[in-house]
């Protein structure tokens, strides 16, 4: 479209001058940020910036916020690391709350006029206790009493499961017959 030889020169001698002033402009620019950062370093935002940075600290400490689940699984926990019940749970209690299903033999079982009662022994063998429908366990609790057997509902600690229990039957096993 330039159509005269003095033409392209001129265009071509501009743009050579542009190119030649970018590093300048650039110069001018990043001069300009730096003052931009002294001025703002120099503000009274920088006593916020510590407190936010001491919040995340604390954070990161375990003091502060925190975050219960509750009965749910903790999002924030890896599925890939089981964590054992007892350890989350405390120590046992005495009794019947602090019998752990793996633990006891079924002994036992009566029928009541208030419905079935299961006779049950600590593997230790030196305790004996009864069980109702519903009584609660360490780590489950008990869903129904026939006349041979016993369902326990077993609570799992295994974040990868489907289901956050499980069935476990304990048979009546007479004493001389084992």
């Amino acid at each position: 479209m330039i159509r005269t030889r003095s033409g392209r020169w001129i265009w071509v001698l501009g743009l050579l001058a542009f190119i030649a002033a970018q590093p300048a402009i650039a110069q001018q620019d990043s001069e300009a940020d730096d003052a931009v950062d002294e001025e703002f370093l120099q503000t009274e935002a920088r006593p916020e910036i510590d407190e936010f940075l001491e919040g995340e600290l604390d954070v990161l400490a375990g003091v502060g916020e925190t975050y219960d689940a509750g009965d749910r699984r903790d999002p924030f926990v890896s599925l890939l690391t089981s964590q054992r019940m007892t350890t989350a749970r405390g120590p046992r209690p005495e009794g019947i709350p602090g019998l752990a299903i793996d633990d006891i033999e079924i002994t036992g079982i009566f029928i009541t006029a208030d419905g079935p009662v299961a006779q049950i022994r600590v593997a230790d063998k030196r305790k004996s206790y009864l069980l109702r429908e519903g009584d609660q366990l360490y780590d489950g609790d008990v869903t129904s009493i026939s006349f041979d057997e016993v369902v326990f509902k077993q609570i799992l600690d295994d974040p990868a499961a489907l289901k956050p229990f499980r069935p476990v039957v304990k048979e009546l096993r007479p004493q001389g017959g084992q």
